[in-house]
């Protein structure tokens, strides 16, 4: 429980299928959180109240009053107009000109802060996690396709309006796969988690991948990152062939952004790093090493995120708390 007269955060993660609220104290500790599945193609204003009461759920869970909060930070997917609060298209959600900001100071009467997921995920491992005490640190994390962000001496890199560090887009290869972005190429469509299963899917037709053949067999919508591991473990040498060529490609294109950057650290996350940590970070070092500046690469550490599902709440949280003292 809160004493009375303290104030709390929320910090609150858009992102997936699932979404999560926590309350956290002024030093950032966790009171409580609440957890809800993402309502699929049932349209905004269900998504919208499922958040409303998700937060307000963690706010019961932890004892307090809505009267109690100090702000809410929200990590959410899509592309967003951060001086106004608005996300202009998340179509994972099916939404187009949602004006999240407003409707949830509407709700709450406090603050809000609205960032990318991947922003928040990222501040949060510079502010609590594997990069606490970096000066500029860049977040890469591979899931379904490839989500980077940066602090820059303190500061998320950002644009005029939106967010930056759309690595996952950064051109490979001339002519290459076609992006979901519609330009072909990029990294995401050739190193994302859907570009790795579905090469596994073909090499478990061709006889190349028994395990995933006879767990999986070609349905992309079952290779999920930890039926990915456990191939490898099981020993699919053509799924762990296809892995480390595309860890080795991202190592490579977050080279070039170390030679933009200078970065102390490099913090990977993501599902498809959870479960295969040693492999992903040892191809990735090897990548960087080999597009890097000598100097550079030498003065990069490359580490695992520490926080997995609270990188996003506790990064939004204190984005909300920054945004405060403004």
């Amino acid at each position: 429980m809160i004493k009375r007269g303290k104030k709390v955060w929320v910090g609150f993660d858009l992102g997936g299928t699932k979404m999560m609220a926590t309350v956290y104290d002024d030093a950032f500790r966790a009171k409580a959180s609440a957890k809800a599945k993402t309502p699929v193609n049932a349209g905004p204003k269900a998504v919208l109240a499922r958040i409303r009461e998700t937060i307000a759920e963690a706010l019961q869970e932890a004892k307090v009053p809505p009267s109690a909060l100090a702000g809410i930070g929200v990590g959410c997917p899509g592309v967003l107009d951060l001086d106004a609060g608005v996300i202009l298209e998340a179509p994972n959600l099916g939404w187009k000109r949602v004006p999240l900001r407003a409707l949830l100071v509407s709700w709450f009467r406090c603050p809000v802060a609205l960032a990318n997921d991947v922003d928040a995920g990222t501040y949060g491992e510079y502010r609590f996690g594997a990069g606490k005490g970096a000066r500029t640190l860049v977040g890469v994390f591979p899931g379904t396709g490839i989500g980077g962000g940066c602090v820059y001496a303190g500061k998320l890199l950002r644009g005029k309006t939106g967010s930056a560090m759309e690595i996952g887009h950064l051109p490979i290869r001339e002519h290459g796969r076609l992006c979901g972005c519609g330009k072909r190429g990029c990294l995401e469509a050739l190193a994302g988690r859907l570009a790795i299963s579905a090469e596994v899917a073909q090499a478990a037709f061709r006889g190349e991948a028994p395990y995933v053949a006879a767990n999986a067999g070609s349905d992309l919508k079952k290779m999920k990152s930890g039926l990915l591991a456990k191939a490898v473990k099981a020993g699919d040498v053509a799924v762990e062939r296809i892995i480390r060529d595309a860890m080795r490609l991202m190592g490579r294109a977050i080279g070039g952004v170390v030679n933009l950057l200078a970065p102390d650290v490099v913090v990977l996350g993501g599902g498809l790093v959870e479960a295969m940590p040693r492999l992903a970070l040892e191809e990735v070092r090897i990548g960087l090493k080999e597009t890097a500046m000598t100097t550079l690469a030498k003065q990069v550490k490359v580490v695992e995120a520490d926080l997995g599902d609270d990188a996003t709440t506790l990064g939004a949280a204190a984005l909300a708390a920054d945004a405060a003292k403004k």
